[in-house]
């Protein structure tokens, strides 16, 4: 065997040892070999808004009454994508963001507008029920400061034209007419307002400027599909087409140019109990149309398609996480504002520590932690050390949306714990929880929990473990739904928790945190 052959089998031996030690990719869209497939991220990332600056591109995302909020993904290629920051730290303007007067649940920040104009991101925002805010940030990792118009914008479409004025599109009242805001010099004020468009049921507006023609993309939420119109001037008149719907490819996004002067597509789709993704495909230009897909097979979304931008490294937002480091991971968010005296990196060097809080139901429990499912099919584990755990607290592990699924430890007297099984439904008159296994007595401070998740059989289960090694299913297969009446608004959630119906109580120690692919042959 010749030196370079030896070398090249022991570097493969080295690379195959090295990824045998990770956890399995959930969802991998960068195939490896200069190819992707859609969906670019198998999670919950609604009301995408994506632009380029340079060489790197930004997609903002709803993130309804989950704190911090309005998150900003990083890409070099719009395939692989990193966590870059969230816009707001903590939900301000509203009691209700505190969980407070039932929460914000299905309310808070949605459909957030995306643009880089003279140095600044900025984008335009409106909470539901509030006035729209013009956040501002030299960094995309910020600090952001906001200033607020007077106008409730439904779904601002902010737009920089060519000379520098600024304008926002928003479609008052849902009814499809599209009112174009002429905004003043620092984004303080409407300096002029003005009807452009009317398009029935129109919503999501998105406009482009290209080649000498304004586009306008629109969401048609009843019929699940996207329009695009043109015009040579914003105030029209404007020709519109049908693009494409959810059966081929999505109902709600734009276009993005990448920096060889090419463009592509993003949509987004709703996809059943993981919530609604994002596709990203080709898009050719006819008659100085944009249609998605190639030009031998239009009007659709391409399953599989060449990368936009070869060369570059896998990457995906950060999941596992063993709490070791001064803040929590990007990927986590709040079901509403903490309460940050009931919860700490530093009370316990290495774990996550949350305290309990009152309340009597999951759905009224502050600081509960959650991240997003990934499909299609995904295994969450924690380690936990529940010596902290008190009478009457009920910590544990589980799902989180329409319905909530927990494996929670429960307090008993005299020190005793115990491990039940529950799930809440929201519905909407309000949240049922059905009591599948009553506490059965457990020993000991280490335990680990275990959520599966399988989205093609729209189900979950949960088990728990003493060692890491056997484990013990608890409750039976659970549903995985959206609903976008009830729950969340989002898909799916992976959700720590911790509460007790009365003051005090004690605290859930949360070791680590790791998300793999469910393994094949198990599930549903």
């Amino acid at each position: 065997m010749s030196g370079s052959l030896v070398l090249r089998t022991g570097l493969a031996i080295a690379a195959l040892a090295v990824t045998s030690a990770l956890p399995a990719q959930v969802w991998r869209s960068d195939q490896g070999d200069g190819t992707y497939r859609n969906p670019v991220l198998f999670a919950d990332y609604p009301d995408p808004d994506i632009i380029r600056v340079g060489e790197d591109f930004y997609f903002a995302t709803t993130t309804f009454a989950n704190a911090p909020g309005i998150t900003i993904l990083h890409s070099k290629d719009l395939v692989n994508w990193r966590i870059a920051s969230h816009v707001i730290k903590q939900l301000d303007g509203d009691p209700r963001y505190d969980l407070k007067e039932g929460g914000a649940y299905r309310h808070g920040f949605y459909a957030a507008s995306l643009r880089h104009h003279d140095g600044l991101f900025t984008i335009a925002v409106t909470p539901v029920g509030h006035k729209t805010r013009i956040y501002r940030a030299a960094r995309i990792e910020g600090p952001w400061t906001y200033k607020e118009l007077d106008i409730e914008a439904f779904d601002p479409a902010l737009f920089f034209d060519d000379d520098g004025t600024a304008y926002m599109g928003t479609s008052v009242g849902t009814d499809g007419t599209l009112t174009l805001l002429t905004l003043n010099k620092d984004l303080s004020a409407i300096a002029a307002t003005r009807q452009a468009y009317y398009n029935k049921g129109a919503e999501g507006s998105k406009i482009i400027r290209h080649n000498g023609w304004y586009y306008l993309f629109n969401a048609i939420p009843s019929k699940l599909a996207m329009t695009v119109s043109r015009s040579r001037s914003l105030w029209g008149p404007w020709e519109t087409r049908p693009s494409i719907d959810d059966k081929t490819g999505g109902h709600q996004g734009a276009i993005v140019d990448l920096p060889d002067g090419s463009w592509y597509g993003f949509v987004m789709v709703d996809a059943g109990a993981i919530g609604r993704m994002t596709n990203i495909s080709p898009i050719f230009w006819k008659d100085e149309w944009p249609v998605w897909g190639t030009p031998d097979a239009p009007d659709r979304v391409p399953d599989r398609s060449p990368k936009p931008i070869q060369g570059l490294p896998f990457a995906e937002p950060d999941s596992s996480d063993d709490f070791s480091g001064p803040r929590l991971g990007l990927q986590w968010q709040w079901n509403h504002n903490p309460d940050d005296s009931r919860w700490s990196l530093t009370q316990h060097p290495g774990f996550l520590r949350l305290h309990a809080t009152q309340a009597d139901v999951i759905w009224t429990a502050r600081n509960t932690l959650t991240q997003k499912a990934q499909g299609p099919r995904a295994r969450a584990v924690v380690k936990l050390d529940t010596s902290g755990i008190r009478p009457g607290d009920v910590c544990g592990f589980g799902s989180f949306g329409k319905y909530s699924a927990q494996l929670s430890v429960v307090g008993g007297p005299k020190g005793t714990r115990g491990l039940q099984m529950q799930l809440t439904e929201s519905t909407s008159d309000g949240p049922r929880t059905q009591l599948r296994v009553p506490a059965r007595p457990i020993e000991g401070r280490a335990l680990w929990l275990r959520t599966d998740m399988d989205f093609g059989a729209r189900e979950g289960r949960v088990a728990y473990s003493l060692d890491n090694r056997r484990w013990t299913e608890l409750g039976g297969a659970f549903p995985l739904a959206f609903d976008w009446r009830t729950g969340t608004f989002q898909g799916q959630q992976l959700a720590l928790s911790c509460y007790n119906p009365e003051p005090g109580g004690g605290y859930l120690d949360v070791d680590s945190f790791t998300l793999s692919a469910l393994p094949t042959g198990e599930g549903s």
